[in-house]
């Protein structure tokens, strides 16, 4: 019997609307609320920030909202995205159970970012912004957003977390190619970058900080909005095209997973995969576990609390009911930069909260050696945010070869690993030190985000 490495979706096939979560979930997410008023926020509280269009996405409860015209133009670019059936990674771990990949990488980001960042641009554009300004951890987010701003013709500021802007020269480079202006973050730029650096001269950042500077330079001029990468409802809803043709493809291969995984940082790429095929469980029964995989040192799914708290270290968003780390923890300096954020997304939360989904923490040594594991074996180099992911199925398979079973497992390998080969140089030097947080390092973090308690 022939061997389907690779199946593909021809341009005819590929979604022509996102998928939303919200209109299937069986309990629906709490409100954001007005710090100051504790007051459920409505779409003025969030005009000053985000275009209408992307409040009126992060707000509804229809299942389906058409990509416009002008965003399919640009995904034709890269989309659909191949899915792999993984059989030399299989053949190496002697494992009887299949193991699929969907791969985010092959755009000119070089991650699944490209899938909101074009949605995200085309809509500030249609109501006539002509700056936005953001944050970027790993530099995928910065490198997607600043080659969409540049199509659409905006100007992009972008503060990106400083021990990325150190480890990472060549995305800063990337983002400047596209026409984007790179800030390590804390900066002075800003009120709240001088705050940080006023008590620490050498904070590493983290995605809370630029959050906050990004978000005080878009609040001080009309034509200037904010964009995030993920977290927020109306990024995930964008990256469910992801999920949407892995089911199309899990179908053209005679196949269905038994389990789907992701990596998770603030929840865009495992939300987008994994979104699509929870609806089918939701409303068709399909028998399916959704596992997400985070960092031990960054640990807000498997050891946070779940509680109102900012998405920003200065305070400037709405509370969020999330999972949290507290808003003002600054995560240890891992490689897998876009995996160090202290909240997890509204919507991933309360799914977890209700047991629709799973998660689990590790930690990086495990990953990079999966990750090599598999660029030796499936001959791609994964970003290392999507080496926790294939750790994950590792993990999967190596479980269902000791219970005697086999198992068809699917996961999300969101983008490639060639702006960070120094990671991988540290770790082939054994200089690539484990870290996993402590609950006493939890409870404190938390006790300082000095929130009420509001649940």
């Amino acid at each position: 019997m022939e061997k389907i490495r690779k199946i593909i979706l021809s341009e005819n096939e590929m979604p022509r609307q996102w998928y939303n979560i919200q209109a299937d979930m069986p309990n629906k997410p709490l409100p954001p609320l007005n710090p100051a008023t504790h007051k459920p926020v409505g779409p003025e509280d969030l005009a000053a920030v985000f275009p209408m269009e992307l409040i009126k996405q992060e707000v509804s409860t229809e299942r389906y909202i058409d990509i416009p015209d002008e965003v399919l133009d640009l995904y034709r670019i890269f989309r659909p995205s191949p899915l792999f059936r993984a059989f030399n990674l299989e053949k190496a771990l002697g494992t009887k159970s299949k193991i699929y990949y969907k791969y985010e990488g092959g755009n000119y980001s070089g991650s699944h970012k490209a899938n909101t960042a074009i949605a995200q641009a085309y809509y500030n554009k249609a109501e006539g912004v002509r700056r936005i300004t953001t944050e970027t951890g790993a530099g995928q987010w910065g490198s997607a957003m600043s080659f969409a701003c540049h199509h659409f013709g905006l100007e992009l500021v972008v503060f990106m977390v400083r021990v990325s802007f150190d480890q990472k020269p060549g995305r800063k480079l990337l983002m400047n190619t596209y026409n984007a202006k790179v800030i390590p973050s804390p900066s002075t730029m800003t009120a709240a970058g001088r705050s940080v650096l006023e008590q620490d001269p050498d904070s590493p950042g983290s995605l809370g900080i630029a959050i906050s500077e990004a978000m005080e330079v878009a609040i001080q001029d009309p034509y200037t909005k904010y964009s995030l990468g993920s977290v927020l409802n109306h990024v995930i809803l964008h990256q469910t095209i992801i999920g949407q043709e892995a089911l199309i493809q899990m179908e053209k291969a005679g196949d269905y997973p038994d389990v789907v995984i992701g990596c998770f940082g603030g929840g865009s790429n495992f939300s987008g995969i994994a979104f699509p095929f929870l609806r089918e469980k939701l409303l068709n029964g399909k028998d399916i576990r959704l596992v997400t995989v985070e960092p031990a040192s960054c640990p807000k799914l498997t050891k946070g609390k779940f509680m109102y708290d900012f998405g920003d270290t200065a305070g400037m968003t709405p509370l969020l009911p999330m999972y949290s780390l507290g808003h003002n923890f600054i995560p240890d300096k891992i490689h897998a930069g876009g995996l160090r954020y202290h909240g997890a997304g509204v919507l991933v939360s309360q799914l977890l909260k209700d047991g629709f989904i799973e998660a689990k923490a590790k930690l990086q040594r495990e990953c990079f050696e999966a990750g090599v594991l598999f660029a030796r074996t499936e001959g791609i180099l994964p970003a290392p945010e999507s080496n926790y992911a294939i750790a994950g199925a590792l993990d999967e398979a190596r479980k269902a070869d000791l219970e005697g079973v086999s198992k068809t497992i699917l996961f999300n390998l969101s983008g490639h690993g060639h702006f960070d080969i120094s990671a991988y140089e540290k770790y082939f030097e054994n200089n690539l030190p484990d870290h996993e947080l402590s609950s006493e390092e939890i409870d404190k973090s938390i006790a300082n985000a000095n929130l009420p308690n509001l649940m």
